[in-house]
């Protein structure tokens, strides 16, 4: 019974990340990328945020060296758990992301340019050792 009600939170994860994704401004691909980290773990779950968004910008032809993570501190426009990758120099886009706390673990909600190389992002998150579902836009 447990994993059918998992399947479901993960279909209904799965299919908020695919509204996030509609057409705007720029087309965009994501993924969802499953932790175990629980509610008490928030720094290895930012480093993990960290980490992903660095194979997120390699992929997408940026340097990850040359990018930053923006939280949103100042912005109301943010919510506590919303992180920007953004370049150095012009403060372009590379990634935004989510962090979900569901069923006592963080998920991360992580959308970037249809352009980036989705397949290798993917691949590369679960050389890390996470789950990860990919959703394209």
């Amino acid at each position: 019974m447990a994993d059918a009600n998992s399947n479901a939170l993960d279909e209904d994860l799965y299919q908020r990340t695919k509204a996030l994704l509609e057409p705007g401004e720029i087309d965009l691909n994501g993924a969802i990328v499953h932790t175990d980290y629980d509610g008490q773990e928030d720094v290895k779950m930012m480093q993990a945020t960290i980490d992903v968004g660095d194979i997120i910008a390699d992929r997408s032809g940026y340097d990850p060296s040359e990018c930053y993570v923006y939280s949103g501190n100042d912005d109301t426009d943010f919510s506590s758990n919303q992180h920007q990758g953004l370049t150095l120099d012009d403060e372009e886009f590379v990634w935004e992301c989510q962090q979900l706390l569901r069923e006592g673990s963080f998920d991360i909600v992580i959308y970037y340019r249809a352009s980036a190389d989705h397949q290798a992002i993917l691949d590369d998150v679960r050389e890390l050792g996470y789950d990860v579902t990919g959703v394209e836009g």
